[in-house]
C-alpha cells in the first residue's frame, strides 16, 4: 500500500499537491512517501524481527542517504552489492553489525575495506572469491565472517533477468557442491563460517519458490550439521514483489508465517534481504508532457523523463502504471508514452490505454521507488532528476537536481591534447 491518491481531481502524495510539488522543483522529479516507507519497513520488522532477525534493506534497489537514514532510523541492517554501497550504508548510520556483503565480482580492495568496517558477513558467490577473501584477510591479520550462498536451482517464475536461483545464473554455488565448498572454507585459517545464504531472484508473486527454496537449503544445513560445520544465520536473501499490473504478491507477514515455521528450534537467526517491496511502491517518477504527436500509425505523449531517468521499461520491458496528475474525463486513447533521448527502445509505456494527454500536463509514473533513480544515468548528458521525500503535508529536497556542470565535474582535460 502506498499514500498516493486523488483527493477531489488532484493527485497527491500524503497531504501534498502534485501540481506543488511540480512548480516547486520542476520535473522530471522522484518522489517517495515517508508514511509508505515506514509502513513496509515496520510490517518487515513485525513479520521478521523476532528472536534477533534482521532486516537488510537491498541498497541495489534504493541508495538515497535520506531514506537510509529512515530505515536506519527503523533499525535497518544493509544488503550491498559493493564498496561504494558499503560506503553509503555506513554514512546514513546503518550499524556494520547488520551490514551484508553479497555480489560475484568483489574486489580485493573492497574486501579489504568491508573487513576494517566489521561488516556481518560475506555472502560468498564462488570458490576463486573465497580463496581471495582469505588470502586478503591473511593480510590484515584478520578472520573474515561469511557465508556460502548456495544456488537451489528454483524457477522463481519471474523475469528471467532479475532471476538470480536457477543453475545457469551466474549466482552462488551449485547446492548440490556446497558441503564440498564448506569443508573447503573449513580449513582456511582466515575464514570464519556463520552461516548460508540463498537468493533466488526479484518481484517474486508467489510464495511456492521461496519455501521450495527454504526446504533444499534446510536439506544442507542438516547435512552440514552432520559433518560438524554449525551455522548461527540464514540468510533468505529478499526479492518479494510488488503490485505493477494487477499482480498481487504476499506480504512480508504471509511470507514469515510460510517460512518461519520450518526455522522451529534450529537457533538460527534470520536475515531478510527486502528492497523493492519496501521502496517500490514509495515513490513515484512525477513528468511533464512536453508535446504530442500523432502519425499514421501511432500516437505519442512526449514527456521529460526518459529511459536514463527510469530505465525499466526499456530494459525489461516492465509495466508502470502511468496517471494524469489532474484528473480528467477524456476519452481513452491508446498511446505510446516516450521521453527526449535518441533511442526508439525510450519508452515508459507502449500502447498504452489512457486518457488523453495534452502538451503542459504532469503524468505520475507509479512505483518508481525501486530501481528507478538507482539505475539512472546521465546518458544523452542529461541531469540527474531531483528526488523529494513527503512527509504530510511537508515536503523537502533529498538530491539536488543535476546541472550541466555536474556532468563535466570529474573530467579532465589538459593540455595534452
Amino acid at each position: 500500500m502506498h499514500y498516493f491518491s486523488y483527493k477531489g481531481d488532484d493527485l497527491h502524495a500524503e497531504d501534498v499537491r502534485f501540481e506543488e510539488l511540480g512548480r516547486e522543483y520542476g520535473t522530471p522529479l522522484y518522489v517517495y512517501s515517508k508514511r509508505t516507507l515506514l509502513r513496509h519497513m515496520r510490517a518487515y520488522k513485525k513479520a521478521f524481527g523476532g528472536g534477533g532477525g534482521i532486516v537488510s534493506f537491498a541498497l541495489k534497489a534504493n541508495s538515497n542517504g535520506a531514506i537510509l537514514r529512515l530505515l536506519a532510523s527503523e533499525g535497518a541492517g544493509a544488503d550491498v552489492v559493493s564498496g561504494g554501497e558499503l560506503f553509503r550504508a555506513l554514512k546514513a548510520g546503518i550499524p556494520a553489525g547488520k551490514t551484508v556483503y553479497a555480489g560475484v565480482g568483489k574486489t580485493a580492495d573492497e574486501i579489504s575495506y568491508a573487513l576494517k568496517k566489521n561488516i556481518l558477513m560475506f555472502n560468498v558467490e564462488s570458490d576463486e572469491e573465497l580463496e581471495k577473501i582469505n588470502r586478503v584477510a591473511g593480510l590484515a591479520g584478520r578472520r573474515a565472517p561469511v557465508a556460502l550462498r548456495v544456488n537451489p536451482d528454483i524457477d522463481p517464475m519471474t523475469h528471467p533477468y532479475i532471476s538470480t536461483g536457477l543453475e545457469k545464473n551466474k549466482f552462488g554455488l551449485p547446492i548440490k557442491d556446497a558441503l564440498e565448498f564448506y569443508v573447503r572454507a573449513l580449513k582456511m585459517k582466515n575464514i570464519e563460517i556463520i552461516g548460508v545464504h540463498e537468493h533466488i531472484g526479484s518481484q517474486l508473486t508467489e510464495l511456492a519458490p521461496f519455501r521450495e527454496a527454504l526446504e533444499k537449503v534446510l536439506t544442507l544445513i542438516d547435512r552440514l550439521r552432520d559433518s560438524g560445520i554449525k551455522l548461527k544465520y540464514l540468510d533468505l536473501g529478499g526479492g518479494l514483489g510488488i503490485r505493477y499490473d494487477g499482480e498481487k504478491p504476499p506480504g512480508p507477514g504471509t511470507l514469515a508465517k510460510n517460512l518461519l515455521p520450518l526455522l522451529k528450534d534450529r537457533g538460527l537467526t534470520v536475515i531478510v534481504e527486502p528492497g523493492r517491496s519496501i521502496a517500490g511502491n514509495a515513490g513515484v517518477l512525477l513528468t511533464r508532457c512536453l508535446y504530442t504527436k500523432k502519425t499514421a500509425r501511432k500516437r505519442f505523449a512526449i514527456v521529460d523523463a526518459g529511459m536514463n531517468d527510469l530505465i525499466r521499461p526499456a530494459l525489461y520491458g516492465s509495466y508502470h502504471e502511468i496517471i494524469p496528475v489532474r484528473r480528467n474525463r477524456r476519452a481513452r486513447m491508446k498511446m505510446d508514452v516516450v521521453g527526449p533521448i535518441c533511442e526508439s527502445g525510450d519508452f515508459l509505456a507502449a500502447d498504452r490505454f489512457m486518457p488523453g494527454v495534452k502538451a503542459g500536463e504532469l503524468l505520475c509514473v507509479l512505483g518508481a521507488g525501486a530501481y528507478g533513480f538507482s539505475m539512472s544515468s546521465n546518458y544523452n548528458s542529461r541531469p540527474h532528476p531531483a528526488e523529494v521525500m513527503v512527509d504530510g503535508g511537508r515536503h523537502w529536497l533529498i538530491r539536488k537536481r543535476g546541472t550541466y556542470r555536474d556532468l563535466i565535474r570529474s573530467e579532465l582535460v589538459g593540455s595534452e591534447l
